[in-house]
């Protein structure tokens, strides 16, 4: 299996061995999240010489609440440390910097998938795929680890929609038979919906819009989370335990209590029990 496992240590950004990429590869517009305009390629003012945040400390009431709910999937340290053996763009040719920004996305699109495939093999459920799910996982650890012309070649796409056919079979086999198999709001748009209490064990929410939704004490154990858009979702007291791909930067969107259950894969974001 590659240096893939079902740990997902590897999976989460590590700042410290990254040259801050994502505050330079990726684009900002001026918005909620984001006080600045920036373009892709750009570094943010915000980066310190040594590839650190100046305000990380401060990134809310600075006003970059889109920094705080970021997520490399473990991209940032691979593609630094890895992809261009630990030289980074400040220092390297321009071409070479050029090259690093513009496989950095390819490498956190594909290292989402392999959470996604991590979660997906942890599933007693979805035992029939296995096989194939293992292939995917290492078909997908390999191309991770590919020459920055190899990942600047990639179809991405094409990779992304084969995968997506087997964790939808995961999700259909993981929630057959539970008490949410007909509860279907595949890429609903529940934006501020009330839904307080409601029980959605099982419910299809793949790519639902569930932004600034109501689901204070919901049950979604077994809800199938994967894309669902939670930006401000109340999730007070919610009990989340048991959801299908569900993501640390979902999370982190949300809004919950010490009282939201959560499965192990994911950490109770700091902010929830802080007062802002």
């Amino acid at each position: 299996m590659g240096d893939e496992t079902m740990d997902r240590g590897d999976l989460r950004g590590d700042c410290g061995n990254c040259f801050g990429l994502c505050c330079v590869a990726l684009p900002f517009a001026r918005s909620a999240d984001f006080a600045l305009d920036k373009d892709a390629g750009k570094p943010c003012p915000n980066l310190a010489e040594d590839h650190r945040c100046g305000i990380h400390t401060r990134l809310r009431q600075k006003g970059f609440n889109g920094c705080t709910v970021y997520d490399c999937f473990g991209a940032g340290q691979k593609v630094s440390q890895l992809t261009f053996g630990g030289q980074d763009w400040r220092t390297a040719p321009r071409d070479h910097a050029r090259r690093m920004m513009e496989v950095f996305p390819v490498v956190r699109h594909l290292q989402e998938l392999l959470w996604y495939l991590t979660e997906a093999l942890a599933l007693p459920a979805a035992r029939p795929i296995h096989p194939e799910l293992r292939r995917a996982l290492e078909r997908t650890g390999e191309l991770t680890r590919g020459t920055p012309e190899e990942l600047a070649a990639l179809d991405v796409p094409a990779h992304r929609e084969d995968v997506n056919a087997l964790l939808l079979r995961t999700s259909e086999l993981a929630r057959a038979g539970g008490p949410g198999r007909r509860k279907e709001h595949r890429g609903a748009d529940l934006m501020g919906a009330r839904l307080k209490g409601a029980d959605l064990r099982g419910a299809n929410l793949r790519g639902a819009l569930l932004i600034a939704a109501d689901l204070t004490g919901a049950d979604l154990r077994g809800a199938d989370l994967i894309g669902a858009d939670l930006r401000d979702t109340d999730l007070t007291d919610a009990d989340l335990s048991g959801a299908l791909f569900l993501t640390q930067p979902q999370l982190t969107a949300a809004r919950g209590s010490a009282g939201t259950r959560l499965p192990g894969s994911v950490a109770r974001p700091a902010h929830w029990t802080a007062g802002d």
